[in-house]
């Protein structure tokens, strides 16, 4: 069982989201807050498995309920999937750089954030198909917070290691990347679990936003 927070300051969007994940049988929603504070002070009571919030609030926003939930300076260690109407939105590179597992857009179908939800909780991490090339594009130009330099890779992981992050960041599924290097899907998950720590984050998609930052691989070209 999916134990989930939901967070947002709108309450048609709470309860539709509550209704939505509710149906499902292998998530239940533990918890139900209003704005930013009361979701911090939620998430400390039930600990859910992952925390569904809205990037725009009204005292707290999205970026500092991220920051309290998943940064590791914190003791919470909540995975938090971002759900925001703006497709390019300036709280959606500061949401990333907090620590945020997954961004969707509210409009998204209901089975891609039910699918998003397993996937941050996991420890896989999404992002809306929509969003990856722009978000990635505008987070790694404006937002260059690691030493850039082609050879980090090397320094920090195995050459297998860095076959998996370069093939994360062409947006490959485990089971794809199994299948491109000729291995077993449990041995992709376990060199994940390696290699995470590692770069220092959490998530597939912060991963992808690391080799960007350190251009291991480079940011697709404007089309």
């Amino acid at each position: 069982m999916i134990r989930v927070l939901i967070a947002d300051d709108q309450y048609l969007v709470r309860a539709g989201l509550a209704a939505l994940i509710d149906s499902e049988e292998a998530f239940e929603v533990v918890a139900v807050a209003s704005d930013g504070q009361e979701a911090v002070a939620l998430a400390a009571a039930h600990r859910p498995d992952v925390a569904c919030v809205d990037i725009r609030m009204p005292g707290r926003d999205g970026i500092s309920v991220t920051q309290e939930l998943s940064s590791p300076e914190h003791d919470l260690n909540i995975p938090v999937l971002i759900l925001t109407t703006f497709d390019l939105d300036e709280y959606v590179f500061g949401a990333l750089e907090a620590g945020a597992s997954g961004f969707m857009l509210k409009d998204s179908p209901p089975e891609q954030i039910t699918q998003a939800l397993r996937q941050v909780a996991s420890g896989q991490g999404t992002l809306d198909a929509a969003l990856t090339r722009r978000v990635i594009r505008e987070f790694v130009d404006r937002r260059r917070l690691q030493p850039v330099t082609g050879t980090r890779a090397s320094e920090v992981l195995t050459e297998r290691e860095r076959d998996i992050l370069l093939l994360l960041a062409e947006g490959l599924s485990n089971e794809e990347i199994a299948g491109r290097l000729v291995i077993e899907v449990s041995t992709v998950k376990s060199h994940l679990a390696r290699m995470l720590p590692k770069l220092g984050v959490r998530s597939r998609l912060q991963a992808v936003v690391w080799a960007y930052q350190n251009r291991i691989v480079t940011v697709p070209e404007q089309r």
